[in-house]
């Protein structure tokens, strides 16, 4: 029995990954805050045969990387697949940001998987192999006008990603980040709700990305995967 966790599970890239682990044969403990649309999801997933494990946390909370281990424990004995998917975004210009801004967009995009992945690190260790996958954004290498706190933030789980890959690379742990550009999700719109959603890449495209990392279990490692959208410059 293969087990997955993944946050920021109830919406958009998270419940597409755990729809997609559920039929690639996960079990499967689910965070996300909106505790309503969890249920959906885990509802979902057990639709297909597999277990599903539903923990109502903020990531944005301090404690919350504590919470989410402490719940994953009582039910799971072993952890394959951890995905750091969690993610706020706050658009204003740089002037206008508060330092209140700033700990609920770090806590839960940087801060939370940092945590989270130090605890459930030795569970990772006794998979053959365990999977570190950090959904971060293009962002962290373009920045964008009036997204600087979100631009920090992924720039921050890419630079934590990187170094735990070379932390990692004598264990049998594979460690991977993952840069969508615009995805159709609500965060998304919610930033720019001008935006043409008939162009931006699908949450399952992203689920589908995250599935075949996680096949690729013989000498081949890939590192870092950016996917643009279509319409978007290639190599830009």
């Amino acid at each position: 029995m293969s087990v997955a966790l993944v946050t920021g599970a109830s919406r958009g890239i998270g419940r597409a990954i755990a729809r997609r682990l559920a039929s690639d044969g996960f079990d499967l403990f689910l965070v996300a805050r909106d505790e309503a649309h969890l249920s959906e999801v885990v509802s979902e997933v057990k639709s297909t045969g597999r277990r599903a494990v539903a923990s109502g946390v903020d990531l944005a909370l301090t404690d919350a990387p504590e919470r989410i281990h402490s719940g994953f424990v009582t039910v799971f004995d072993h952890l394959d697949v951890l995905v750091n998917n969690a993610g706020v975004a706050i658009s204003r210009e740089f002037g206008e940001y508060e330092a209140g801004d700033w700990d609920a967009v770090m806590n839960v995009n940087a801060r939370s998987p940092f945590f989270l992945t130090q605890l459930l690190l030795p569970l990772l260790r006794q998979a053959s192999p365990g999977f570190i996958v950090n959904i971060a954004s293009v962002v962290a290498k373009k920045g964008y006008e009036l997204q600087s706190l979100y631009a920090a933030s992924k720039h921050a789980l890419l630079g934590f990603t990187k170094s735990l890959a070379r932390e990692m690379v004598n264990e049998d742990i594979r460690v991977h980040a993952i840069l969508p550009g615009g995805v159709n999700t609500e965060m998304v719109t919610g930033v720019r709700p001008d935006i043409d959603t008939s162009g931006l890449i699908g949450p399952e495209e992203v689920a589908e990305v995250v599935a075949n990392l996680l096949k690729m279990r013989g000498n081949a490692v890939i590192d870092e995967v950016e996917i643009r959208r279509r319409a978007k410059t290639p190599w830009a």
